[in-house]
C-alpha cells in the first residue's frame, strides 16, 4: 500500500472538497488528523484570495489575496509568505509530530514560493506518517517531481465523474495502509 496519496485535477474540480471529506471522515473514525487546507475566498461572487486553515486547530490566515501588499505574485494575487510559513507550514510540522495522518492542501505555485513550506513538505514526505494531499495540476517543481517518482507515492486525478465518491477511495487507502502497518509491527 502507498503511504503518500495525492490527488490532482483541474482548478475547480473539487480537490479540496474531496480531501476535506476524507480528512473529516478519518477524524470521525478516531484518527488524529492534522495539516493544512487551502480554501478560495469569494466576496460578492468574485474570488479575492485563498485562505490557509490549520486542520487541527482551526487557525486561519491568508495564503494569497488580491490586496496583499507584498509577496510573490501569481496571477492577480500576492502570496502571504508570513502566514504560509507560520500557519501553513507549522500546521504540517505539528501534524508530522503529533497526528496519525498528515494532510496537505495544496502543493502548488503559490506554496512553492516558500522555502519553509518546501522543507516542511520534505519532512512530511520523509516521515513514517501517511499523507493525503493535493498537487496543483500544472505546478512544475523538483519537489513535485521527486514526490511523483517515489515508490511509496500515488497520484490520483479528480474529475467530474469520480469526485463524489473519490473520498471513499482515499479513506480506504489510508485505512488499509494503517492496518497493514499495524499487522507488520506485531
Amino acid at each position: 500500500m502507498k503511504r503518500l496519496v495525492f490527488i490532482t485535477g483541474l482548478p475547480g474540480v473539487g480537490k479540496t472538497t474531496v480531501l476535506l471529506k476524507a480528512a473529516e471522515a478519518l477524524r470521525g473514525s478516531g484518527y488524529k488528523v492534522g495539516g493544512m487546507l487551502s480554501r478560495e475566498v469569494r466576496e460578492q461572487g468574485t474570488r479575492v484570495g485563498f485562505e490557509i486553515v490549520d486542520f487541527a486547530t482551526g487557525r486561519r490566515g491568508w495564503l494569497a489575496h488580491v490586496n496583499q501588499p507584498v509577496g510573490p505574485q501569481v496571477s492577480k494575487y500576492r502570496v502571504n509568505l508570513h502566514d504560509l510559513n507560520t500557519i501553513g507550514a507549522n500546521a504540517i510540522r505539528n501534524a508530522v509530530a503529533d497526528a496519525q495522518i498528515v494532510i496537505v492542501d495544496e502543493i502548488g505555485p503559490m506554496e512553492l514560493f516558500s522555502s519553509v513550506f518546501k522543507e516542511t513538505i520534505i519532512q512530511a514526505v520523509n516521515s513514517s506518517k501517511p499523507l493525503l494531499g493535493t498537487i496543483h495540476h500544472r505546478a512544475r517543481d523538483p519537489l513535485i517531481d521527486s514526490i511523483k517518482a517515489r515508490d511509496d507515492a500515488e497520484i490520483i486525478t479528480v474529475n467530474y465523474e469520480n469526485r463524489t465518491h473519490l473520498h471513499n477511495l482515499l479513506i480506504d487507502k489510508i485505512n488499509q495502509f494503517l492496518k497493514d502497518r499495524e499487522i507488520q509491527s506485531h
